[in-house]
C-alpha cells in the first residue's frame, strides 16, 4: 500500500522538527509541511528566542540574526537532503530558506527533479469535468 500524501508530509514535519532538535539544539513551537507540484514547503514556527527577538528591535540585529540563521541551516543542508531522499525517495535540487525577524516564522523550499504531488493523485483526479 502506498503512503499518502498527507503521511509524507507529516513524516517530513516529524524529520525537520528532529534535525532542529539534534542539529541547531532545539525545535520550533510547530511545523507545517506541505507539497505542492514539484516544492516541499515547510513553515517553522516559533523559532526565535527570545534573546533573538530582542536583539531582532534593531535593523543591525535583524541582519545579524537572518545571516546567523542562515548559515547554520545551510552548514546542516546535507543532512535535511538526506532526510528528505530517504522520506520521499527524490533527491533535492536545490534548497530556499529565509527567516522572518518579526514573526518568527522559517520557510523552507526544497525543489525536486519531477512534480512529486502527481505521484499522490488518482488517474481521474486532475481531470476537468468537461474532458
Amino acid at each position: 500500500m502506498s503512503k499518502s500524501k498527507g503521511f509524507i508530509e507529516a513524516e517530513i514535519s516529524k524529520a525537520v522538527t528532529r534535525w532542529e532538535k539534534e542539529y541547531l539544539g532545539r525545535g520550533s513551537v510547530s511545523v507545517k509541511t506541505d507539497i505542492l507540484r514539484d516544492m516541499i514547503i515547510v513553515s517553522l514556527q516559533g523559532i526565535l528566542t527570545p534573546a533573538e527577538y530582542a536583539l531582532c528591535k534593531t535593523k543591525e540585529g535583524r541582519s545579524t540574526i537572518k545571516r546567523l540563521r542562515s548559515d547554520l541551516v545551510e552548514t546542516g543542508f546535507d543532512l535535511l537532503r538526506e532526510n528528505i531522499l530517504d522520506i520521499t525517495g527524490q533527491k533535492v535540487c536545490s534548497f530556499h530558506t529565509d527567516l522572518s525577524t518579526k514573526t518568527g516564522e522559517r520557510l523552507i523550499v526544497f525543489k525536486l527533479p519531477l512534480n512529486y504531488e502527481e505521484s499522490f493523485l488518482t488517474p481521474n483526479e486532475g481531470k476537468h469535468a468537461l474532458e
